[in-house]
Order: C-alpha cells, then structure tokens, then sequence
C-alpha cells in the first residue's frame, strides 16, 4: 500500500455564505490538499495527515472531521492548547484571509514528529512553505531535518512553496528558508506570480531553473489562468492550458487542489500532460463553488 503522508496546519475557516453569514469549516494548505488526495486516489492509498493540536472542543472536532474524511490523523496533543482560526473575505471570487493563529498548536508540530506514520519508498511525504512558516524558528531545521532523512530512506518529498510573507518575520527569511525547503524536495509545485514577486523570476521557466538548480526533479509551475509549464528529469518541457473558468465563485484551494490532481496522477506514473491536466480540472471544479473543500468529480 502506498501512502501520502502530508504535514502542516489545519485550523478553523470561517467562509462567506449565502445572506452575509458566514459558516465553520476546517482547512488549511496541506490539509486541502490531503483532502483532495484522498478523493482522487486509488483505495490502495493510504492519505495521511501530522499535525498538532490542543485538547479542547475545537481540537476534538477537528479530529473527528479528519478522520472521517478517510485519512489518517494520530496528532500530537498540546494540553491547554487550541487550534488556529481564520476568516475569508471575497471580492468577485478572489479571497484575502484574516487569521487568528499565533497560539496555534500547530507551531510546535515539529516536537512530534517521531509519532509520524512510517512511510517506505515510493511513499510521498507533503508539505509547503505555510508549514515552514508556522513553526517556531528554532524547530524548522530539525525538520528539515527529518525531511531530508526520509528522502534519503528513498521517499519522494514533495513542496509547494506557497509564499506568505504575512507569516514571517520579512521576505529575506522567508526566501532562505523556503531555498532551504526546496534543497530537501524531488517535486516543487511553486505559483508563478507569488515566484516572481518575491524571487524576482520573470518566467515560468526562471522559476523551473531555479528550483532545479537545487536539486528538484520534478518542478511544476502554477499560474493562475496562464499556461502550466511542469519539467523532469529525462522529459522535454510541457505546457498545460487549464480549463477556461467564465465565473470565478471562491479561488481559496485552488492550488492545493492542483497539488493533489497532479500527485495523485504523478505517483501512479501518469504521463506528465496527464498529471497536470487532472490538476488544472481539480482545480477548475474547486474554484466554481466555495470554501476550501468541495467534492469533485473526473
């Protein structure tokens, strides 16, 4: 059995609903994209998620929601600790985010990484620059740490940047650890415009480079409306046109959503076109409704 053991923070959402309301929800990076694995994957794998959370009833919650989901979730449990909050606003279909997350038990994830399920080679492990960002400074080289001995044990590390200068102390930290993330990876799935605004790239193909300069085989490169550029070890190039979407309802999840098309293709050594075309219609289905977590359908 294979298994995709993805690694972050989810926390409470709040999302906009019909008559000004608004309605509860759990999400968060790499949570979207378990969620989305676990939908789009053969019933042979195993999706898993490590986190850390409180021993409230918000924390009780969450775990319940996860597991019923259908993946796995043994977190690590911080007495007196809860879980982070956050709320999206939206202005025609595109969303900003306000968070409530500095005491979140999810920051010291990294103590309790010992529990983490044992994954094998050919297994993936999951993870992205929210999850660097949230930890506390001292803990984030220990996981690297971690990372990198898994990927030594011959498991695939995949990375998705996803840059969020909000969560660190300034964009040159942000930019070291994020390299710093990408050196332990074999798959980086980074956002052109986020890319090209905080490492100066200007063009998919800077951004591929980059990456594979540090040691990715595999770079997949996001960009919003625009062409999909992905390239690997021993193919050519490949460009993907998404789908075109005329009504943007809710843009939350719609990378993470891409993250689990493509790797629940690219695991199972789908050609790379296919792979990200599963990821762009993902996405596309995502982006139609609202909230982080929708059901789709291929």
């Amino acid at each position: 059995m294979t298994r995709f053991l993805s690694i972050g923070e989810c926390m409470v959402e709040f999302a906009p609903d019909e008559g000004g309301l608004y309605r509860s929800g759990f999400a968060g990076d790499t949570f979207n994209t378990a969620w989305y694995m676990r939908q789009l994957c053969h019933p042979g794998t195993e999706v898993l998620y490590h986190s850390a959370i409180g021993d409230d009833a918000a924390s009780a919650e969450m775990t319940g929601f996860v597991r019923e989901a259908g993946i796995g979730f043994d977190p690590l449990v911080i007495p007196g600790a809860s879980v982070g909050l956050y709320m999206i606003s939206l202005l025609e279909g595109e969303r900003s985010f306000s968070y409530w997350r500095s005491a979140s038990a999810a920051r010291r994830l990294a103590e309790g990484l010992e529990a983490c399920p044992a994954l094998s080679p050919g297994d993936i492990l999951f993870f992205s620059g929210i999850t660097m960002a949230i930890l506390h400074p001292e803990t984030r080289a220990p996981f690297l740490d971690f990372v990198s001995k898994a990927r030594a044990n011959g498991i695939t590390v995949a990375f998705d940047p996803n840059l969020r200068p909000r969560l660190w102390a300034d964009g040159a930290e942000m930019c070291d650890w994020i390299t710093r993330s990408a050196e332990v990876a074999d798959v980086l799935l980074p956002s052109f415009d986020d890319e090209a605004t905080h490492f100066g790239d200007t063009a998919p193909q800077g951004t591929v480079t980059r990456y594979r300069a540090l040691g990715a085989a595999t770079v997949v490169v996001k960009n919003g409306g625009g062409d999909v550029l992905v390239q690997s070890d021993g193919h050519a190039p490949v460009h993907v046109s998404p789908p075109k979407v005329m009504q943007v309802v809710d843009s939350t999840a719609a990378g993470d959503a891409f993250n689990a098309g493509f790797l629940s293709r690219w695991m199972r050594k789908a050609p790379l076109r296919e792979a990200v075309e599963v990821g762009c219609n993902v996405s596309a289905q995502v982006i139609r409704q609202r909230g982080a977590l929708t059901r789709i359908s291929l």
